[in-house]
């Protein structure tokens, strides 16, 4: 089967194992309707997703990648605030430290889940931690599914306004919680065969007086292999600067949408908001990184569309 760089990849999806809307079955399903060339399924610290959608069978028009999306603590030598998140990619499944910490990673999640309940309904708000459960389904449930009930029982007109009112970071219904040091995240990913990379970096803010250049020195030396240039929210000069650090770094670029369904309505999975594109060319690059044992850079000649 022939492959081309016109066929665009998605690395960075979201399925109902973790906060998204859609099953694993309906992400390859849609993928394949796409004419997406690649993705990779890319739930927060489990890799379930990853897994069904192994175990049901992946069409012979898309490539596939293991994925996940681990929540991590920024180095230490950097104060962070945003989404410090590490992606990993291509990693054996079945690794038991890989396993073990993204089990750790979970119940981290589920163990905050009453104490925001609990100061929701402080505020006054009626909800329990059994609604919530039931609203979720099987996936891990976390803050998003809170914030979507919260808006199905009218407390809230959308899902951001629950997390900007409420569940973000320094609101009154907001708990904090476990993250693995983002060091060691890198080193269980390689650890397990797979490939570290840097999520979203446009998220992140670093506070300390240092920069973007420095932050990636630090977690090339932890033994990070790419970042994500490529993600709906960067502008084309984002893209194109962040481009350039991973050449000046020899690293890897990746890309994807973070579709999350209809948590996220307005993101597309493949096109973001209609106007995005990954090159093929950015997931050639991953396997044969894979292939000789070491990061291979090559700059996509497809110029990033403007937002």
């Amino acid at each position: 089967m022939v492959y081309s760089n016109d066929r665009g990849i998605d690395l960075h999806i979201h399925s109902s194992a973790s906060d998204g809307t859609f099953s694993p079955c309906e992400i390859l399903t849609l993928a394949k309707k796409l004419n997406l060339a690649a993705i990779a399924i890319t739930d927060h610290d489990t890799i379930a997703g990853s897994k069904e959608a192994i175990d049901m069978g992946i069409p012979s028009e898309i490539k596939f990648l293991t994925g996940v999306e681990i929540s991590a603590a920024p180095p230490p030598s950097f104060s962070c605030s945003g989404s410090f998140h590490i992606l990993g990619y291509s990693f054996r499944s079945d690794d038991p430290v890989l396993n073990q910490t993204l089990y750790t990673l979970q119940m981290a999640r589920k163990n905050r889940n009453p104490g925001i309940i609990e100061r929701l309904k402080n505020l006054g708000f009626d909800i329990s931690i059994e609604e919530v459960l039931e609203f979720a389904g099987a996936g891990q449930t976390g803050r998003p599914h809170i914030a979507r009930l919260m808006t199905e029982k009218g407390f809230v007109g959308s899902i951001n306004e629950a997390f900007d009112k409420y569940l973000g970071k320094g609101k009154p219904a907001y708990v904090d919680k476990y993250r693995i040091e983002c060091g060691m995240a890198i080193k269980i990913i390689s650890n397990a065969g797979g490939i570290p990379v840097l999520a979203h970096p446009s998220l992140i803010n670093i506070c300390n007086g240092r920069n973007f250049e420095d932050l990636i020195a630090d977690l090339k030396e932890m033994g990070i292999k790419g970042i994500e240039a490529y993600y709906p929210e960067h502008s084309k000069a984002q893209i194109s600067n962040y481009v350039k650090t991973a050449e000046k770094h020899k690293l890897l670029i990746t890309g994807g949408t973070d579709f999350h369904g209809s948590l996220k309505p307005d993101v597309s999975m493949g096109s973001g908001r209609g106007n995005f594109h990954v090159p093929y060319l950015l997931y050639e690059n991953l396997i044969n990184s894979r292939q000789i044992g070491q990061s291979v850079f090559t700059v996509p000649r497809i110029k990033p569309k403007e937002k």
